[in-house]
C-alpha cells in the first residue's frame, strides 16, 4: 500500500484506527490539537459494550490491557426519587457486558500501543481543502500544512474535515449538562457517596436530573441535566463558581440534601457542557480520499454509545483498508455503507433514551423500560 494515511484527532476512534492499521503494517500519522496527552482532563467513566467497543479493542489486540482497567462493580445502577428514595437498584451482574473504565486510562493504552511519533501533538487544524486526484491538504494554526491521499476526520463534533464531505453542522439539542466532581467521596461526602452507591445514580424529574458515577479512588463525577435554551445558560456567569453553583442548585430546591450536595459541594467549578447533535441519518456521497468516523460522522445526544461507536468505526475502517489496500475507494465505500445505518440506529435510540430520561413520566417510564429489558433477557 502506498497511500499515506492522515488521521485528524487523537481521541479513542482515531487512535483505534491508527492501532489497527499498525497491526496490519500500515503506517498512519495522527494530528491532535492538544499539546500533550495530559493537556486536559479526559472525561469520566465509559461503559464499553461487548457488541461494539470490546470488539474494537479485540481488533486492536488490546483486550487484555482493557480488562486490566475495568473497575469492578461499576456496572451497578440505581434510580432515586427526588426525596432520596431508591426506586430501582440494579447490582453489577458480573457478566462484563458493559464494564466501566476511565476514559483517560483507556486512551492511554491506545497511545502506548502506537509507535513513537505516530501522534503529532499541538497540531490544531484551521482548514482543509481538496487538491484533486483524491488528495487533500490540511492547514494547521501554526501555518504548517500536510498533503495526504487518505484523510480521516476523527476530530469530533466540530470536525474541520467534515466540510469536505457534508454541509451539515451540529445543532443544539435543547439540553445541557453542568459537570461537577466530588473527590474522596466516602470520607468527605459520605451521604452523597451512599446515595450514588457502587456504580451510577440517576435522580430524574421531567426535563432535568442529577446523574452521577463512582470513579476510581472514590471520586463522584456528576452531570446535572437541564432542558433549557442556550440563552438561559448564557445568563449564568460560569466564571463565578459560587454564583453559578447556587443558580444551578436552585433548580433542585426541595430535593434530598444528599442529592443536591453533588452540586453544591463540588470540589471543582461547575462546567457547562451544551449538547449538540447532527441530523439523525447524516450521510454523504462518496468523496475520493476522505472519510469520517465517530462524532465527526454521527454526533448524537449522549446515550452510552459515542465512545463505543467511535472505536468500532476506527476498527472497521482499519480492517477495511487492510483488506483492500490496493483499492482504497472500495474500502471506504464498504466502510461507509456499514457505518451510516449503524450511526443512524444509535442516534435514534439515543433520542428514545433521552425521552425516557426526561419525559413527563420519568423516572417511572425509565424504570418500566429497564424492568421489561431485564425480564426479556
Amino acid at each position: 500500500m502506498t497511500t499515506d494515511v492522515t488521521i485528524i484527532g487523537a481521541g479513542l476512534g482515531g487512535l483505534t484506527l491508527a492501532r489497527v492499521l499498525h497491526l496490519h503494517g500500515i503506517p498512519a500519522t495522527v494530528h491532535e490539537a492538544e499539546t500533550s496527552p495530559t493537556a486536559r482532563a479526559q472525561g469520566g467513566m465509559l461503559d464499553i459494550h461487548d457488541y461494539n467497543g470490546q470488539l474494537a479493542l479485540q481488533a486492536a489486540g488490546l483486550i487484555d490491557e482493557f480488562r486490566s482497567l475495568v473497575l469492578e462493580g461499576r456496572q451497578a445502577m440505581r434510580i432515586l426519587d427526588r426525596d432520596g428514595t431508591v426506586l430501582f437498584d440494579q447490582p453489577d451482574d458480573g457478566t462484563g457486558g458493559r464494564p466501566e473504565v476511565q476514559r483517560g486510562e483507556l486512551r492511554q493504552i491506545l497511545l502506548d500501543s502506537l509507535p513513537a511519533g505516530t501522534v503529532r501533538w499541538g497540531h490544531k487544524v484551521s482548514s482543509t481543502r481538496a487538491l484533486g486526484e483524491s488528495r487533500h491538504e490540511v492547514t494547521f494554526t501554526d501555518g504548517s500544512t500536510v498533503g495526504t491521499s487518505l484523510l480521516v476526520g476523527a476530530d469530533g463534533a466540530w470536525s474541520r474535515v467534515r466540510p469536505l464531505l457534508s454541509a451539515a453542522t451540529p445543532e443544539y439539542a435543547g439540553r445541557s449538562y453542568v459537570e461537577t466532581y466530588l473527590f474522596d467521596g466516602d470520607a468527605r461526602h459520605p451521604a452523597a457517596a451512599k446515595a450514588v452507591g457502587g456504580g451510577s445514580l440517576l435522580a430524574l424529574a421531567p426535563g432535568k436530573g442529577i446523574q452521577a458515577h463512582r470513579e476510581r479512588g472514590g471520586t463522584l463525577h456528576t452531570y446535572v441535566a437541564l432542558t433549557e435554551p442556550q440563552d438561559w445558560f448564557a445568563a449564568i456567569d460560569f466564571t463565578d463558581a459560587v454564583a453559578a453553583t447556587a443558580r444551578i442548585a436552585r433548580e433542585f430546591d426541595g430535593w434530598a440534601p444528599e442529592l443536591t450536595a453533588l452540586i453544591t459541594d463540588g470540589d471543582t467549578p461547575p462546567a457547562l457542557r451544551p449538547l449538540h447533535a447532527l441530523p439523525v441519518g447524516h450521510r454523504w456521497d462518496r468523496v475520493p480520499g476522505v472519510t469520517l468516523l465517530g462524532d465527526a460522522a454521527h454526533l448524537s445526544v449522549p446515550n452510552g454509545e459515542g465512545a463505543n461507536l467511535a472505536m468500532y468505526d476506527g476498527a472497521e475502517l482499519g480492517k477495511a483498508i487492510a483488506e483492500q489496500p490496493d483499492d482504497i475507494e472500495a474500502a471506504l465505500t464498504a466502510y461507509e455503507q456499514a457505518m451510516f445505518p449503524r450511526g443512524a440506529e444509535a442516534a435514534a435510540e439515543g433520542i428514545q433514551l433521552n425521552e425516557l430520561l426526561f419525559s413527563d413520566h420519568t423516572p417511572h417510564s425509565l424504570i418500566t423500560a429497564f424492568t421489561e429489558a431485564e425480564q426479556a433477557s
